[in-house]
């Protein structure tokens, strides 16, 4: 007679007890080897060969709201501005500045019309262009007033003037063409053009130089033809949002800080309902998965 059949039920189920929530303590160490979680951000990440990161988004609620809505994503990642839309060509997060261009800008090759380049009153306060950004305005009136009660305004920058632009440039050497002469031009900073629109500085184009610094010497048809924002990071306390996995925006509604974790969830301060330590979400998954097979193992015991 098999002797597991003379055994009370109370021992069979015993034994079965036993076994298999120990064979679950045993895989538990296992477990925790697993690949970490991560959360799907609701958060681009990238726009065509741009990378978008704090305190920068093109999503609204993401980054931090000073930088909202000023955008967009097609195919390029674009500024946007009161007078017009300039695509991104790069950012420097660790530097902080952002090279923008104007396609409907004059340079040394094409010749466009004036119009004028206008920030909001915030661009203008947490992303204006860097001092080493020069605006040159070409073609202006004898009576501009740059040319005479603010002359101070104009200056040479690298030692170079403005005629080198109507020598060197096939686009500029139209206007000594006209007048036989160089028409009197103004390399200026950013505050002028800020203040003064091109109808009132009375020239007829600009364009815009970057890196001036690092010019000297250097002809007009090798400049860096763009501009040069610089921003700042506001210190919202982004840091403990990342260390748990999640993506430092703000609520569309309040524009308080929120940590984005996924779609459909966010925390005011991390992903983790603020038990996360600084062990980041490495650490974080851990604790998921013990918890999790800890419920498992209290399903199963349920039923024995």
């Amino acid at each position: 007679m098999n002797s597991m059949a003379s055994l009370p039920l109370s021992a069979v189920s015993g034994h079965r007890n036993l076994t298999f929530p120990c064979l679950l303590l045993l895989l538990l160490p296992a477990t925790l080897l697993l690949p970490p979680l991560t959360f799907a951000s609701p958060c681009r990440t990238s726009c065509g060969n741009i990378p978008i990161k704090y305190p920068f988004g093109v999503d609204d609620g993401c980054g931090a709201p000073q930088f909202r809505r000023m955008f967009n994503c097609s195919t390029d990642l674009f500024f946007l501005t009161p007078s017009g839309t300039y695509k991104v060509q790069s950012i420097d997060y660790d530097k902080q500045s952002m090279v923008i261009y104007d396609p409907a800008m004059s340079t040394c090759s094409i010749l466009q019309p004036h119009h004028d380049f206008v920030m909001t009153d915030i661009q203008s306060i947490i992303m204006p262009p860097t001092p080493d950004t020069v605006f040159a305005l070409l073609n202006c009136s004898i009576d501009s007033p740059i040319l005479n009660h603010y002359k101070y305004l104009c200056f040479n920058f690298s030692g170079h003037s403005c005629d080198e632009l109507y020598g060197a440039c096939n686009a500029f050497r139209v206007f000594h063409l006209l007048t036989n002469s160089s028409p009197p031009c103004c390399f200026t900073g950013y505050d002028t053009v800020k203040f003064m629109s091109m109808n009132i500085l009375d020239c007829s184009h600009y364009t815009t130089v970057l890196n001036s610094e690092n010019l000297k010497g250097v002809g007009a048809l090798d400049w860096d033809y763009g501009m040069k924002l610089s921003f700042s990071v506001p210190d919202l306390g982004c840091d403990r949002c990342s260390k748990s996995g999640g993506t430092c925006g703000f609520d569309t509604e309040t524009e308080g800080l929120s940590c984005l974790c996924s779609i459909s969830s966010n925390h005011t301060r991390d992903c983790v309902g603020g038990n996360i330590t600084s062990g980041g979400p490495h650490e974080a998954s851990s604790v998921f998965i013990l918890i999790f097979l800890l419920g498992i193992i209290q399903l199963i015991l349920s039923y024995y």
